[in-house]
C-alpha cells in the first residue's frame, strides 16, 4: 500500500496537448500499455535523462531527436519492455516505432520522442505498435491524462499525477504532470518516467533551464534502492496556447509552479516505492556546501540497516550515527553534530541527550511519515531528500518481477 497517496481523481487538461492510452499487449495483457502524448505545432520541449552508461535504446534516440528538434510533435511511450541492453537491434526497433508513428501523421521520425519502461534485456516487439498506433492516434484527447498515467505504470500500485494553475501577466497558465516509478530509483534522473506539460509559450533553451532547476530538488532528491535505471526520462512540454510568454522577467512564478509539480510527482514515487511502509524525509542543515549535505543525506537514505530499522519501526538510532559517520565527506566534526528523529532530539553537540527515552523514539518510529534531521553546525547550507524503508515486500516484488 502506498504511504498516504491516492491516485488522482481528475487532472486538468493542458491546451495544445492531447493524450491516449491503448492496449497493445507488448508484455501486459488486458491493460493499457501504449501511450501517446501529442504536442501542438510550434510547441517546445526540454528533457533530462538517465546517466546510466547502459542507457536504453529509446533514451539514446530520444536525446538525438531532441537535439535535432526542440519542437517534437509526439511522445511515444510503452510499458512492459524497457528496450535496454538490446544492442543495435534494439536501437533499430526504437527507430522503427518512431517511423511508424511519423508515417501515420506525415511527420519526420525526429518529430517523435520514444520512451520505454519495463524488463531489461528483451527485444521490443514491433507488431503491437503496428497494430495499435492507428487506434492510439484516433483516440487522442485533452482529458486523457489519467488514462496515460495508468498506461505507463509497471510495478506502481497507483497512477501518479498532479495539476496546478498560476496567473502570470494576468492570464492563467495550467501545468499537469504524470510520472511512474516505484523501484530502481536513485538520482541522476531518478525505472522512472515523467511528463509535465504547460500551455505557456517558452523558448526551448529557457525551458531546459527551468527543467534543470526543477529536477535538482525533486527527481534528483529521491532514492528507493540506490539503483539508477537505464530508462529514466523526464520531459517538459510547453504548448504556447495560453497566450503567455515566459521570459527572464516573469520566470520566477513559472519556475515556482514547475518546481512544485516536479516535487509532488517525485514524492509520489517515494510514497509508492516498492514495498514501502514509510515515507522518510532526511534533512541536513548547517553544512559547508550543498553537495556535502546531500552526501550525508544520501548515505543515510541508502543504508540497508537504516532502511530495515525504519521498516521494523525500531528506534535503533545507532544506525543513523553509523551512516552519518561513514559518509564520504571531509572534516566531519561529530562533536558539533545534533540529531533529531521527528520532534525528538537524540544528540546535541555530539552528546546523547540524557532526557531521551526509548519510548520517545518508538513513538517517532511508529509513524508512517518520519523526518530525520541532522544539524552539522559547520556552515549555512542545507539539503533535503526523500526515501522509503526496505521491507520484505520489496524483495518479493523484485524477486518475482519477471514471473
Amino acid at each position: 500500500m502506498p504511504v498516504n497517496l491516492q491516485a488522482p481523481k481528475s487532472l486538468l487538461p493542458v491546451k495544445g496537448v492531447t493524450l491516449s492510452a491503448v492496449t497493445a499487449n507488448i508484455r501486459y495483457k488486458n491493460r493499457n500499455d501504449l501511450v501517446l502524448i501529442n504536442l501542438s505545432e510550434g510547441g517546445s520541449a526540454a528533457g533530462v535523462f538517465t546517466r546510466n552508461k547502459f542507457c536504453a535504446a529509446p533514451v539514446t534516440l530520444c536525446r538525438q531527436h531532441l537535439s535535432e528538434n526542440t519542437s517534437p510533435r509526439y511522445l511515444l511511450i510503452n510499458a512492459g519492455n524497457a528496450n535496454a541492453g538490446t544492442g543495435e537491434k534494439g536501437l533499430h526497433n526504437a527507430q522503427q516505432t518512431c517511423a511508424m508513428l511519423a508515417d501515420l501523421n506525415d511527420l519526420h521520425p525526429n518529430d517523435i520522442l520514444p520512451f520505454s519502461t519495463g524488463v531489461i534485456g528483451e527485444q521490443l516487439p514491433l507488431e503491437p505498435f503496428e497494430e495499435s498506433l492507428p487506434q492510439a492516434v484516433e483516440q487522442l484527447a485533452e482529458d486523457n491524462w489519467i488514462l496515460a498515467a495508468e498506461g505507463i505504470m509497471t510495478t506502481d500500485t497507483v497512477a501518479k499525477g498532479v495539476s496546478e494553475q498560476i496567473e502570470i501577466d494576468g492570464k492563467t497558465v495550467t501545468v499537469t504532470g504524470i510520472a511512474k516509478g516505484s523501484g530502481m530509483i536513485e538520482p541522476n534522473m531518478a525505472t522512472l518516467l515523467a511528463y509535465v506539460a504547460c500551455d505557456a509559450d517558452v523558448e526551448a533553451e529557457l525551458l531546459q533551464q527551468v527543467l534543470n532547476e526543477a529536477v535538482a530538488d525533486s527527481f534528483n532528491a529521491i532514492t528507493v534502492d540506490a539503483d539508477t535505471s537505464t530508462n529514466d526520462s523526464l520531459v517538459l512540454l510547453a504548448s504556447g496556447q495560453a497566450g503567455v510568454t515566459i521570459t527572464e522577467n516573469n520566470r520566477a512564478a513559472f519556475q515556482q509552479v514547475i518546481n512544485k509539480v516536479c516535487q509532488q510527482l517525485a514524492q509520489a514515487i517515494i510514497r509508492d516505492a516498492e514495498g514501502a511502509t514509510k515515507f522518510v524525509t532526511i534533512e541536513v542543515e548547517s553544512a559547508p556546501d550543498r553537495e556535502y549535505a546531500r552526501e550525508i543525506a544520501y548515505t543515510v537514505a541508502r543504508s540497508p540497516l537504516v532502511k530495515t530499522a525504519l521498516f521494523a519501526s525500531d528506534p535503533n538510532w545507532g544506525r543513523l550515527l553509523m551512516a552519518i559517520g561513514r559518509s564520504n565527506v571531509d572534516d566531519l566534526d561529530v562533536s558539533k553534530l545534533s540529531l533529531w528523529l521527528g520532534d525528538t532530539q537524540l544528540l546535541a553537540s555530539g552528546e546523547p541527550l540524557e532526557s531521551y527515552t526509548e519510548e520517545q523514539g518508538q513513538i517517532e518510529m511508529n509513524q508512517e511519515e518520519i523526518t530525520i534531521r541532522i544539524a552539522l553546525n559547520a556552515g549555512n547550507t542545507a539539503a533535503r531528500i526523500w526515501t522509503s524503508d526496505l521491507s520484505h515486500e520489496y524483495v518479493t516484488i523484485n524477486a518475482e518481477y519477471r514471473s
